[in-house]
């Protein structure tokens, strides 16, 4: 099963490009099994890929790319700067490293993966992004995992704000005071973990939904995501899930189901806190 890829909706981003809403997440997949999952993702209808450095599979989705066949300019990709090479130059040095494994001329997304508050870098970082952009090495540049002060901070510092902020979301924690703050500054919101890394999938409320639809659990979160306006990376390395992940346009979850959804809210992190996070580990 596949789908038309015409059928993810693009978002809109704050410097005139835009994003397929879903992308094919690529945390925890072990490089000997990213170059195959993320060919089949391309397979069934992605478009839209998410690594990192840190995930340590740059390579082998660099490898899907070029034996997908497809066009380069009908991909979106991208990926992130791992937290040791915060700094102006360190940052240039990151990225081209990450170029030469993906194994493209220019990037469609670069993140600064962690704000690491305590580093008190990431300022110089987003430097280093603006000039990548500025120079046309990377078409969009933005943040994953940034908190409201160091969001104003590189903005005021600069007048340049991040196209979308990546950060943890799903029905536990759907952050609704920070994506008041990315509509407030034009940010678009990405989730990173939006099924809550696997451990909501036998919740009662979301299988309540799902029978209600004949969707499973993961499909429902899916759509919430996407009704809700942002951008999600579902991951999975089983071919059939993959295709059930992006299967999502042919139901609509209603008033009733996304107030039960609401109800799940607890503040419950899979991750760390990202002023807390400095270690190395997690994506």
């Amino acid at each position: 099963m596949s789908i038309d890829p015409r059928t993810v909706p693009a978002v809109a981003l704050n410097d005139g490009t835009s994003i397929p809403q879903i992308g094919f997440g690529t945390w925890q997949v072990a490089p000997n099994d990213a170059e195959a999952a993320t060919g089949e993702a391309f397979a069934v209808g992605y478009r839209h890929v998410d690594t990192a450095a840190v995930y340590a599979n740059e390579a082998e989705v660099g490898l899907a790319i070029a034996g997908s066949g497809l066009q380069r300019e009908d991909l979106y990709v991208t990926t992130k700067l791992w937290n040791p090479d915060h700094g102006f130059d360190e940052a240039m040095r990151a990225f081209d490293r990450s170029m030469g494994k993906l194994g493209i001329e220019q990037l469609d997304l670069y993140l600064i993966h962690w704000q690491c508050v305590q580093h008190g870098k990431y300022l110089d970082t987003w430097r280093a992004m603006i000039d990548l952009r500025d120079s046309g090495r990377v078409r969009s540049i933005g943040v994953s995992n940034f908190k409201e002060p160091a969001l104003r901070e590189i903005i005021d510092a600069t007048g340049v704000v991040p196209v979308l902020n990546q950060v943890e979301l799903h029905p536990w924690l759907p952050q609704t005071e920070l994506r008041a703050i990315h509509a407030e500054l034009g940010i678009a919101t990405e989730s990173w973990s939006p099924l809550a890394s696997g451990q909501l999938i036998n919740d009662p409320v979301l299988a309540g939904v799902a029978a209600k639809h004949g969707k499973s659990t993961a499909q429902v979160m899916i759509r919430w995501h996407l009704q809700l306006g942002l951008i999600v990376l579902p991951k999975s390395v089983t071919p059939s899930r993959i295709a059930d992940n992006i299967d999502v346009f042919d139901f609509a979850l209603d008033v009733d189901d996304m107030a039960a959804i609401a109800s799940l809210e607890s503040g419950r992190r899979t991750g760390p806190d990202p002023d807390e996070y400095l270690e190395l580990g997690w994506g």
